[in-house]
């Protein structure tokens, strides 16, 4: 978990494959804690061929069976059902915008908010922001990607900067509120 800290939660990723895998495993992370699906993202990297959204879109029944039986990964059929979905959806946001990454970033203005929590129960679960991502998501006919779920996203893959104000990984701040 310190090393997920330190080295990646809340470092600005405009990188579509690593975006896709942490939008996959955070909807699998649903329910579970984020230390399980952690333990398991080796697994889902060999089990969903390196998070490769063409591939899975193309994932037929038996290769959905495959995945059901594979211990190394959550077996909850929504889940990998949703997976495949998730992929087809990313696919048309990424033919639409160019990629992901601007699709994503859009929504920030290409400037990451940086939000100044002094303790852990200043981090909220969602936001007005995870709210009106979360419902293009599902416009867009994304699944497992609820306002929570998109927060933790966000947080994950840097649109968010919730490293607490002692953290040694927060970015300094501007007096305008923009990282440097």
């Amino acid at each position: 978990m310190r090393a997920y800290h330190d080295e990646e939660w809340g470092v600005p990723s405009h990188d579509d494959t690593h975006l896709f895998e942490m939008l996959i495993l955070e909807g699998a992370q649903a329910g579970l804690s984020w230390s399980t699906i952690l333990a398991k993202r080796e697994n889902y990297r060999r089990a969903l061929d390196g998070f490769d959204p063409e591939r899975i879109a193309g994932y037929d029944d038996a290769k959905l069976a495959a995945l059901l039986d594979d211990p190394g990964i959550v077996r909850n059929r929504l889940k990998v059902r949703g997976t495949v979905t998730n992929a087809r959806a990313f696919l048309s946001v990424r033919d639409e915008f160019g990629s992901f990454a601007t699709y994503l970033w859009l929504w920030v203005d290409d400037v990451p908010v940086v939000n100044q929590p002094r303790t852990i129960a200043d981090l909220p679960s969602r936001t007005e922001l995870s709210d009106r991502i979360a419902r293009d998501l599902k416009r867009r006919r994304f699944t497992f990607v609820g306002s929570t779920i998109v927060y933790s996203f966000l947080q994950a893959v840097g649109v968010v900067d919730d490293h607490l104000v002692t953290c040694p990984n927060k970015r300094p701040v501007r007096a305008s509120g923009i990282p440097t």
